[in-house]
């Protein structure tokens, strides 16, 4: 191997940061294991004009993945969105024998591609996404200590894909993280900015829903029928990974968890085979990622300013959280996948 080749197959700190369809360019950045562990997004979010970054052709990617063997093994992390994931990994992260890798840019681009084909570049032939996936999930899969794993937490929509990547390897397991829906709407009503953000992303689930669905869904005529309906489209994608996987694909509904975390917390280490003891789950709890914001560590967040959250978004927006799951009783009776994800508490 060239020095190129040794230095990706060495470690992880070689990082696909950014992956440019049209010209089948790959960015790469360096991280410490201590950057990945602070990084909330493994996306644009990292990088300064000041950041050093090296762009080769994916194809020398490609065969660098190749010439070093590299295996592909990482577990994974699914979710609907705003239900702790990435409090889950920072917790996960907190005990030897696993590396997080929270939110990588580039399959968010793969998911995009592979639920929209028009996105696809022109020219590509039948295995050219298969063979882009699979170096990306080889690189992803690296990690800094022998015998530990990597698991990658993937952005909410990247489960269009997630029976898909669970398929291919029986040895990845993955959480499938949710709320029910009546939480969901408190939680995305109850909060300052994420209205906004449900709204930007409104038109992209409406489609992803339909398509996945295949009846006509209810008319959208209010702001909590819409939220209803980023729900519907988030869940009903996280659940089409469950029959693929078995019993790999664990469900973690976040409500119960922070009922009663050390135990679900355990249950979640052991589902994804990472060693661990109640002590040092309750030694992992007791830390400081309990108390702050995941995303956002720099600021205070803790289950009960979360249960004040929801109790504000059910006061000032009783009547659209009534209004959306009104919507999802309706789309329930022509749809047993919604159905279904009502009833799985």
């Amino acid at each position: 191997m060239d020095a190129f080749e040794e230095s990706l197959a060495h470690s992880p700190e070689l990082f696909p940061q950014d992956w440019d369809p049209g010209r089948d360019a790959v960015s790469l950045i360096r991280l410490s294991a201590r950057d990945y562990e602070v990084a909330s997004f493994l996306d644009g979010r990292l990088v300064a004009p000041s950041t050093p970054r090296r762009t080769v052709p994916w194809q020398q990617i490609e065969a660098a993945v190749a010439a070093a063997a590299l295996p592909e093994t990482c577990n994974y992390i699914f979710h609907i969105g705003h239900v702790g994931s990435t409090l889950l990994s920072r917790l996960l992260g907190g005990q030897s024998g696993t590396l997080q890798v929270r939110e990588p840019a580039i399959l968010r681009t793969l998911a995009q591609i592979r639920s929209d084909r028009s996105r696809e570049p022109r020219g590509w032939a039948a295995n050219d996404y298969e063979r882009r996936l699979s170096s990306f999930l080889k690189l992803w899969s690296r990690t800094f200590a022998p015998g530990d794993r990597a698991v990658v937490k993937a952005t909410s929509f990247v489960s269009e894909i997630a029976a898909e990547l669970l398929t291919r390897n029986a040895d990845s397991n993955a959480i499938l993280m949710y709320v029910p829906a009546e939480i969901y709407l408190a939680t995305i009503l109850g909060a300052e900015h994420s209205p906004k953000e449900a709204r930007v992303l409104a038109s992209d689930r409406l489609a992803r829903l339909q398509r996945r669905l295949a009846v006509e869904l209810p008319p959208i005529a209010s702001e909590g029928e819409m939220v209803a309906m980023s729900w519907a489209c988030e869940i009903t994608a996280l659940l089409n990974a469950k029959p693929a996987a078995g019993e790999r694909a664990a469900l973690l509904d976040f409500d119960l968890f922070l009922r009663e975390p050390e135990p679900m917390l355990l249950n979640a280490f052991r589902h994804l085979e990472i060693a661990v003891t109640s002590n040092d789950a309750a030694r992992i709890l007791a830390g400081p990622d309990m108390r702050r914001y995941s995303k956002a560590p720099e600021h205070a967040y803790d289950a009960k300013l979360r249960h004040d959250v929801l109790n504000q978004g059910r006061s000032l927006q009783g009547h659209e959280i009534r209004r959306g799951l009104s919507w999802l009783e309706r789309l329930a009776k022509v749809s047993p996948p919604v159905e279904a994800a009502l009833n799985l508490n």
